[in-house]
């Protein structure tokens, strides 16, 4: 029984609650491939570091150049420098130059989305 629903499969009951196979075979082919699952698992293990995520939330604020990245998140410009190479390859945040100042922001909605979420999530 499943939610105190009898599950029948071949006019068979299923008393364990299990789906049948058919079923499971429906919800497999519903997965993302391996590939995806491996790309958002690396995004997200990007996110986690508590770092990268003050980071990537100073910059869901407003665009910022390395200096004042630096001081608000406290760290040293080179500690931001690496930790924005990261972002940048996991396309999380992207550039642009002006002079000889770059100035860095998150790359699109869904980077946006996906910050404002996580910390909406840790709020409640």
């Amino acid at each position: 029984m499943r939610y105190g629903v009898q599950v029948r499969t071949n006019s068979q009951s299923v008393e364990d609650g299990r789906l049948p196979p058919s079923a499971v075979e429906q919800l497999r082919q519903q997965l993302p491939d391996p590939m995806c699952v491996a790309d958002a698992s690396a995004l997200l293990k990007m996110v986690a570091d508590p770092t990268r995520l003050q980071l990537l939330s100073a910059l869901h604020v407003q665009e910022l150049c390395v200096g004042d990245l630096a001081a608000v998140i406290g760290l040293s410009e080179s500690a931001v420098s690496h930790q924005l190479r990261l972002l940048r390859t996991q396309r999380l945040v992207t550039f642009r130059k002006e002079g000889r100042v770059v100035y860095y922001r998150l790359l699109d909605d869904h980077v946006t989305g996906l910050i404002q979420n996580a910390l909406e999530h840790a709020r409640e």
